[in-house]
């Protein structure tokens, strides 16, 4: 199987190596699990360029504004039910997001979670620094203790093999305008690690009053493992001292390149990891591990992968970095999709899908 192709091959070449048929007997299609894509997907993206990797915040919304009436009632009828329950404009989605042309952190709001606002910029690169000044993107989003608290990647040299990826934090107090930390927070300082740490999720952890963060690492275009740190304060981070604590897993072909992008989820005494599992370098799609601690015994669930690629659509040539909340008793994943575009190599939008069923697990309660 061609598993990584050389950076110096045009984009024709790139599609050539990993679409060969011997790949292509592999890859998987559609859903599992009881997940379904929302029909009219993408739901975010087009018109304003490549947008990927989001995260998440419901609020009760105090503007009094409501849902706009743009969807009929037929279309209306084909949302995932959580979203209809949106319609009387009690509950905000706020959705921060990275927008490679501007090269920076987006923000969107929607009433439904299919329509959004027109975005705005409110992390750009940092200009003159040694380790945020070409890119930053990934970010991860809570409220706590009366304020936003943002961790994010900040690159250089990004989706190169030869650059470097740290994780950054930022606080707000409405989540537009964004106050950060000079030093990253955490850096690339173990072997597994290589040049690149990114992609954080971070929960805050109520019963144990600790910040829990899962990241990726290893790889700067594409990082390898998870690993997991935890702190008391959201900057000073000890990592796990057994990391990774997921990594790819040769039996299963869907995952047998890497593991990234985790989102995890706490729910009824388990922590649900959604994460993105690559058969190459380019083909990736979207499963669901869960453990009792969030860092050890991890079981992978029985219908994994959960969302694949779908045949000549959006997402046709991979599916990564699911977003994952519960909404009026319903499970909604946000993710983004690529489909190949020249001359841009992949082109990648955000899509909607929900799960039927209110539980995560088969033999969930």
């Amino acid at each position: 199987m061609n598993i990584k192709a050389r950076e110096d091959m045009s984009s024709a070449e790139r599609i050539a190596f990993y679409d060969c048929e011997e790949n292509k007997k592999y890859y998987q299609y559609g859903t599992g699990g009881g997940w379904k894509k929302y029909e009219n997907n993408p739901v975010f993206g087009g018109k304003y360029g490549t947008c990927f990797d989001v995260t998440l915040l419901a609020e009760e919304d105090k503007s009094g504004s409501k849902l706009s009436n743009s969807l009929s009632e037929a279309a209306a009828q084909a949302q995932p039910v959580a979203c209809r329950g949106w319609k009387d404009g009690k509950l905000l989605l706020r959705m921060w997001f990275s927008w490679r042309p501007q090269k920076g952190i987006g923000y969107t709001q929607s009433h439904d979670g299919i329509n959004w606002s027109a975005p705005q910029l409110v992390l750009p690169p940092l200009q003159g620094s040694g380790w945020e000044a070409d890119e930053v993107n990934r970010p991860t989003v809570i409220f706590h203790k009366g304020q936003y608290m943002m961790w994010y990647s900040g690159q250089m040299k990004p989706y190169r093999e030869d650059g470097r990826s740290v994780i950054g934090f930022a606080v707000s107090h409405d989540g537009i305008i964004w106050e950060r930390k000079a030093q990253p927070v955490i850096e690339p300082d173990q072997s597994w690690e290589k040049q690149a740490v990114m992609c954080p999720h971070v929960l805050y952890d109520e019963d144990e009053k600790l910040y829990k963060m899962w990241y990726a690492a290893g790889c700067n275009h594409e990082p390898d493992a998870i690993g997991y740190a935890e702190s008391h304060d959201g900057v000073r981070w000890e990592k796990y001292h057994q990391n990774p604590i997921l990594a790819r897993d040769p039996a299963h072909l869907w995952e047998q390149h890497k593991v990234v992008a985790p989102c995890v989820v706490k729910e009824n005494g388990w922590f649900y990891m959604f994460y993105v599992g690559h058969l190459h370098e380019e083909r990736a799609q979207v499963g669901l591990a869960r453990s009792r601690d969030g860092i050890t015994g991890w079981e992978k669930h029985p219908d994994n992968p959960l969302i694949a690629p779908t045949q000549g659509a959006w997402d046709s040539v991979a599916v990564y970095k699911p977003f994952v909340m519960k909404v009026n008793g319903q499970w909604l994943m946000w993710y983004n999709g690529a489909a190949y575009e020249e001359p841009v190599w992949v082109f990648e939008q955000i899509g909607l899908a929900y799960a039927k069923a209110n539980h995560l697990f088969p033999d969930a309660l």
